[in-house]
């Protein structure tokens, strides 16, 4: 690997992927950082969108793609979508040959099941890519692992320290997790970063990726309402109210449309409800809750700076919990792991579920002041403890316990209160 590329969680488990599968798809957001992780990995590149050649290489694959996979092994391809026949000449190659690590494709916006005529299943894996984690980009210390953690419940976290201040908490918040923003020293030109992303997925990527037209001014205001109900269960009906202060021609199948553009650019993934059998289906929330990939497109579609949020914590708070999945995710990757939310119609929550593949897993509540620890951690103490009385009441029901119970905070000091509940800074974790 290049002396000058920050290591990504990522390169691990795409390491493993290319040892057990013929091909790899990278997908994720645009400026995530999917190509240049993929060029560490590869040993030919093509890039379609290359000014120079796209032209010929669209020609190319639409008479005999087969001729762009001819290169040195693993081939990364980036930006296959742009000849989709390439998904289907790279799986009929990973069958010819038979063997694993060939080719890594990388895209920034998924493509329909129409435009491929098979699904790749046993030989193209798909592994996902975020903007950087706060261990990625070098601002969380690192200092506790949540590897170690869920292996060692009696792991000393006591007096670990965070280095970032809640003024540090929020640039790194506004600026977001893009590759190319970290190489700014100018903090006011990082801060464009995220501006210039909102941008173009408003002016041309929304309407690149599926080819159907939309209009910039909607997006934006979509975008903006989108960003006031980050963190919260709101339904499409409700961002559509939210919408209509300023647009008040857009319906229900519009705003679907617009919502699925920013799904399959990977600007938004929501964050599904855990529903254990521990009351009644209808007394759990079910419905997603919405986030960015990256706290820092919320800031941009409301046009926040880090001063006008230090002079609103509330608001802020919605965006830490954004910037909170951000990471979780990212670390869950590297365990193979995934993340959920728990929210029932008596207020008893847990604001991320964080599985394993093992079955094992941790519930989390993000609290960013000291204030709200307690109200956290009791929140977390009460649905375990309503775990362990439905384990006694319904045998044949039972309900894994959970392993870790955790207050991710904005603080800087962690450490494990009496009941267990470990008091972790944000800026102290990795995966």
């Amino acid at each position: 690997m290049s002396k000058e590329y920050l290591p990504r969680i990522v390169d691990k488990t795409l390491e493993r992927m290319l040892k057990c599968v013929g091909a790899v798809l990278i997908a994720g957001p645009k400026w995530c950082g999917k190509t240049t992780t993929a060029e560490q990995h590869a040993k030919s590149v093509l890039k379609m969108q290359d000014p120079d050649k796209t032209r010929a290489y669209i020609a190319t694959a639409e008479t005999k793609p087969s001729l762009l996979l001819v290169g040195d092994k693993p081939r990364l391809i980036d930006e296959w979508q742009m000849a989709p026949v390439i998904w289907d000449a790279v799986r009929m190659s990973v069958d010819e040959i038979g063997e694993d690590g060939l080719y890594i494709l990388t895209g920034s916006t998924s493509v329909g099941r129409d435009k491929i005529m098979h699904t790749g299943t046993g030989r193209i894996a798909k592994l996902v890519m975020l903007p950087m984690s706060l261990y990625e980009s070098k601002e969380s210390v690192g200092n506790i692992s949540l590897t170690e953690l869920f292996d060692n419940k009696e792991l000393d976290i006591d007096g670990k320290m965070s280095n970032l201040s809640i003024e540090n908490l929020i640039y790194v918040a506004c600026r977001g997790g893009w590759p190319s923003s970290l190489k700014k020293e100018d903090k006011q030109a990082a801060l464009m970063t995220a501006k210039m992303y909102l941008e173009n997925i408003c002016d041309s990527d929304a309407t690149i990726v599926d080819g159907i037209k939309r209009d910039a001014r909607r997006m934006r205001t979509l975008l903006r309402s989108y960003a006031r109900n980050i963190s919260t269960m709101a339904t499409d009906r409700a961002i559509l109210a939210d919408v209509a202060a300023n647009d008040s021609s857009m319906d229900v199948r519009t705003l679907k449309s617009y919502i699925t553009a920013l799904e399959k650019l990977y600007v938004v993934e929501e964050v599904p409800a855990w529903c254990p059998s521990i009351r009644s289906a209808s007394a759990i929330r079910s419905s997603n809750k919405r986030e960015f990939v990256d706290p820092s497109i919320a800031v941009a579609a409301l046009n926040l700076t880090p001063e006008l949020l230090m002079q609103d914590l509330n608001t802020f708070g919605f965006i830490f919990e954004t910037l909170c999945i951000r990471d979780l995710k990212a670390y869950s990757l590297a365990l193979g792991g995934d993340v959920s939310y728990y929210h029932d119609k008596y207020g008893l929550e847990a604001d991320c579920v964080l599985h394993l593949d093992d079955g094992r897993y941790a519930l989390i509540e993000f609290k960013l002041g000291s204030r709200q620890i307690e109200e956290g951690a009791q929140h977390l103490l009460e649905l375990k403890n309503l775990i362990v009385q439905n384990n006694k009441e319904n045998s044949h029901t039972k309900i894994r316990e959970p392993d870790l119970l955790v207050v991710v905070t904005g603080g800087e000091m962690a450490y494990t209160r009496k009941d267990g509940v470990k008091i972790i800074p944000i800026g102290c974790l990795k995966d």
